[in-house]
């Protein structure tokens, strides 16, 4: 693939890995990636998971066309980005390394080595001259690690972004971009809203024709799209007008008002509501929902005078990603001493800016006629 006349695409499609990270379903694969660029002077830039070591640099080869590198520039020591720069450093023995201070302390848990022999230590807004290309260094601490480097080419307008603007998915797929670089967002880089808010504000006049980010294809078209929704995800702000519930029902009592309080909303004109049944669904899309949209309803039964673990896993990973500006009903349901909501809202007291809605639907086992009036005034709050 061919970014700009001198600048070319090495990555690697991964279609053998079934959780990104360990916990990130991705069933259309994923992208590591890597980019030559071309001038008097050679850089290469990250290199890819260990898995595809010999594809990755046959494709390095091919793209040099015979010259020597003169650089391996690595942005994020990941090692889904990382684990072959000791084995391209092997095959190119007059290569030199360029990173972060902090990027090769990571080199030397990693690999044994911070290899000083070879390396280039660059900081915030130095600029390496290949040639034709004037590179600049951009910090972008915690988005997602602490060493990250963002890297501008100046004379392509090209911005080697790191993780930003990733996206779950091989690149021999196709798919809408948006839906799971939000999964991929919230659930990797979500946390880190102030940092990537920074960064932004870093950007803020630059020229960008192209982003080339890790994972992900490569952006050429119509730019302010992707930096406006990293913008509202980093604010924490509402993409989509809409209503998610989310949910666990044991016996079916609970789920029979979920469906109901679903319907009722569609009827009062409420167009968007995303119902996650949590025991089921995919959880990275379940918090991908409640950062999406506006308003959510959390629905669950008390268990073990606490509440169902779908639920406390659900509210324990909105709060490690840094939930807020949302509002929120609750939904509980108890046999007997029911205390889901009154827990529910503990687990959520550390969020900024939520509010609560006033409509309290408390069923206690199954659905009364008074808990049908409850679900009503529910959804007439919400969408107001």
């Amino acid at each position: 693939m061919q970014i700009k006349e001198d600048i070319v695409y090495v990555g690697v499609n991964d279609h053998t890995v079934d959780l990104f990270e360990g916990q990130y379903s991705v069933p259309n694969g994923m992208a590591y990636n890597s980019y030559v660029i071309l001038d008097e002077k050679t850089a290469v830039m990250d290199t890819v998971d260990a898995n595809f070591k010999d594809e990755w640099l046959q494709k390095v080869d091919k793209a040099l066309a015979g010259k020597s590198p003169d650089y391996l520039i690595v942005q994020h020591m990941e090692p889904d980005h990382s684990a072959n720069i000791a084995a391209f450093l092997h095959k190119y023995p007059k290569a030199k390394v360029v990173s972060s201070s902090k990027s090769f302390v990571m080199m030397k848990n990693f690999f044994g080595t911070d290899f000083a022999d070879r390396r280039v230590v660059v900081e915030e807004g130095e600029k390496l001259n290949l040639g034709k290309h004037f590179l600049t260094f951009i910090a972008a601490p915690m988005v997602h690690w602490p060493e990250v480097m963002l890297v501008y080419d100046e004379s392509a307008k090209v911005l080697f972004s790191a993780d930003a603007f990733g996206k779950f998915g091989a690149l021999d797929r196709e798919e809408e971009w948006a839906c799971e670089a939000r999964r991929y967002y919230f659930g990797i880089v979500g946390k880190y809203g102030v940092q990537v808010q920074n960064l932004l504000r870093k950007l803020s006049g630059t020229v960008v024709d192209v982003i080339c980010p890790l994972h992900g294809p490569v952006l050429k078209e119509n730019l302010g799209y992707y930096l406006n929704l990293y913008d509202t995800w980093s604010r924490y702000g509402v993409e989509s007008n809409g209503i998610v519930i989310a949910y666990t029902s044991v016996y079916g009592n609970t789920k029979k008002a979920v469906e109901y309080l679903a319907k009722k909303l569609k009827e009062k004109g409420c167009e968007k509501v995303a119902v996650n049944d949590l025991a089921r669904c995919d959880m990275a899309e379940a918090v991908e929902d409640a950062f999406r949209y506006g308003k959510i309803v959390l629905a669950t039964t008390t268990y073990n005078g606490e509440i169902f673990p779908f639920m406390r896993d659900f509210l324990s990973h909105l709060k490690e990603h840094n939930f807020q500006n949302r509002t929120v009903g609750f939904i509980e349901n108890g046999s007997w001493a029911p205390v889901a909501t009154r827990v529910m809202q503990k687990a959520l007291e550390t969020c900024k800016n939520l509010t609560y809605a006033q409509s309290a639907v408390k069923i206690l086992s199954s659905l009364t006629d008074e808990n049908y009036v409850q679900l009503d005034g529910l959804a007439e709050e919400l969408c107001k």
